[in-house]
């Protein structure tokens, strides 16, 4: 018998389990229905209202009643319709969205350090302040800095963490200052961070080449400055080749000079920031050494600084040496030291900005990674990183406006400059994207280039997946001349078409409601 070809097919008959549009689970749901059969009650029954009190529920919650089978296919459908980085090429840049090693989650799933409580004694819990203290020493000699925390949970709060500790020390100077400049391409959570620790905010803006302007700097710089948070490389992925005539003028005015650290994995074992002159900066171990992104779990946003910024560190710190680099005294009297500890007793501490000590299980996944790579392996994903964002800029250049021409870093930002023409915008790009198995760039970011196409391979992509995307985007810059509408109606292959957007986000529906 000769299969029909799909094409052929009446629409109703084309695998339905694939594009099938899901009900939700209280809409599939009917009275009776049980994913479970308990065996009979063996034991005498207890009245539950009597034994729990007023913790005992009343009332049964109103949730849907559906078989194990459809409980399964309902989820392990949905699993299907989700983008991962498992599936396919992550190309947003600014975000780093790199492929996390399984080893990584083989190493943070071991019983002894999976199942430890966070607040066990510090006597019992030896082996899991040892992969602090490491990740630590490590970070450090990555960066070039003195001391470090690893307490923040994500990257924006290790920006309020690295002010607060540049707010605490002028603060010990007896001047915490008034403002805070950032520069115009700098990521949005900056300047809220900035207002967030009570700074003015004020503006810098960039020069033709896409970095810092330093006469515009020298002359915004005076004694009311605290900082300048500067993401190097920038947002526009150029590094700040000047960055040491940056740190000069602040410090000359007795500012200092905060680095946005999201873009470390163009930097990792090619240079430091603390030996270019930053102060203070945050990392995310997310972006930079493939632990899983937060969204909204847990993270991880270390901060690194230099040591007259040390004694203002959130508490506790990590205090004395693990136990393999202890030296027993002998024949002094002298008691031997009880290893890595925490220290609380830090009277000019900003205090504790999270719970314990952050997000262990990030710990262990970034070192792993670590170690596993060693210097020379994180060198190269350094290079491979830059060396992946710089071939997408040769191949797409032809077609696509590049606003800047100072060579990339680790991501390359065109603009839609060319297929506005046609009346095709970056937005409409991203979506057609969509219908070629990729998920969409960053769109319209940063806000420097009208119309941002900001792409970030990471160094994780192969040549073939990198030449796949390179083939998608060029088919489309061919689509937005010769036939626009079909890219300014995409995405065509995906179970909901385009969206309002506008009205989607000023008329959100948060809550579905019971017929």
């Amino acid at each position: 018998m000769t299969t029909p070809e799909i094409s052929a097919l009446p629409a109703t008959k084309v695998r339905p389990h694939l594009t099938q549009n899901e009900a939700l689970l209280f809409e599939k749901s009917s009275p009776g229905k049980r994913a479970y059969k308990l065996p009979p009650l063996d034991v005498p029954a207890v009245d539950a209202g009597a034994l729990l009190g007023d913790a005992h529920r009343t009332n049964v919650a109103a949730l849907p009643e559906l078989s194990e089978i459809e409980i399964v296919r309902h989820f392990t459908r949905l699993s299907t319709w989700n983008y991962a980085i498992d599936l396919g090429m992550y190309p947003l840049g600014s975000c780093t969205m790199k492929y996390n090693p399984r080893v990584n989650e083989l190493a943070a799933h071991i019983e002894g350090l999976a199942e430890a409580h966070p607040y066990r004694p510090d006597s019992l819990a030896q082996g899991s302040l040892e992969i602090i203290d490491l990740l630590q020493r490590c970070l450090l000699e990555i960066t070039g800095m003195d001391a470090i925390t690893l307490q923040p949970a994500a990257g924006a709060h290790g920006e309020m963490t690295g002010i607060l500790l540049v707010r605490a020390w002028h603060q010990s100077q007896g001047n915490p200052r008034r403002k805070v400049l950032i520069p115009d391409s700098a990521h949005g959570t900056n300047p809220a961070t900035a207002a967030i620790c009570g700074y003015t905010v004020e503006n810098l803006k960039s020069n033709p080449e896409g970095g810092i302007d330093i006469k515009a700097l020298a002359a915004q710089v005076d004694s009311e400055t605290a900082a300048l948070m500067l993401t190097n490389p920038s947002t526009i992925g150029v590094f700040e080749s000047q960055i040491h005539k940056i740190a000069d003028i602040l410090h000359a005015q007795g500012a200092l000079l905060y680095m946005d650290g999201a873009n470390m994995n163009a930097l990792v074992g090619k240079a430091r920031p603390g030996d270019f002159g930053v102060d203070v900066m945050h990392l995310n171990l997310h972006k930079t050494f493939s632990t899983p992104h937060g969204g909204g779990g847990p993270g991880s946003g270390p901060v690194a600084c230099k040591a007259f910024l040390e004694p203002f560190l959130p508490i506790p710190v990590l205090a004395g040496k693990a136990r393999n680099k202890r030296t027993k005294e002998q024949g002094n009297g002298a008691q031997e030291d009880k290893g890595l500890r925490w220290e609380y007793d830090r009277p000019q501490s900003i205090g504790r900005v999270r719970a314990f000590y952050g997000n262990t299980g990030m710990f262990i996944r970034a070192l792993a990674y670590i170690l596993a790579n060693g210097p020379d392996g994180l060198r190269q994903t350094t290079e491979d990183a830059v060396l992946n964002a710089n071939y997408i800029r040769h191949k797409l250049q032809d077609l696509y406006d590049l606003p800047y021409p100072t060579p990339s870093m680790h991501e390359v930002v065109f603009s839609d400059k060319r297929q506005a023409a046609h009346g095709v915008k970056t937005g409409d790009i991203a979506k057609r994207l969509i219908d070629y198995g990729f998920h969409p760039y960053t769109v319209s970011f940063p806000l420097i280039v009208h119309g941002a196409m900001m792409i970030e391979p990471t160094e994780s992509e192969s040549l073939e997946e990198l030449d796949l995307f390179i083939d998608a985007m060029r088919q489309i810059a061919r689509e937005a001349e010769e036939n626009p509408d079909l890219v300014k109606t995409a995405p065509h292959s995906t179970r909901v078409s385009r969206l309002d957007e506008v009205t989607a986000a000023r008329k959100p529906i948060l809550r579905w409601r019971q017929p």
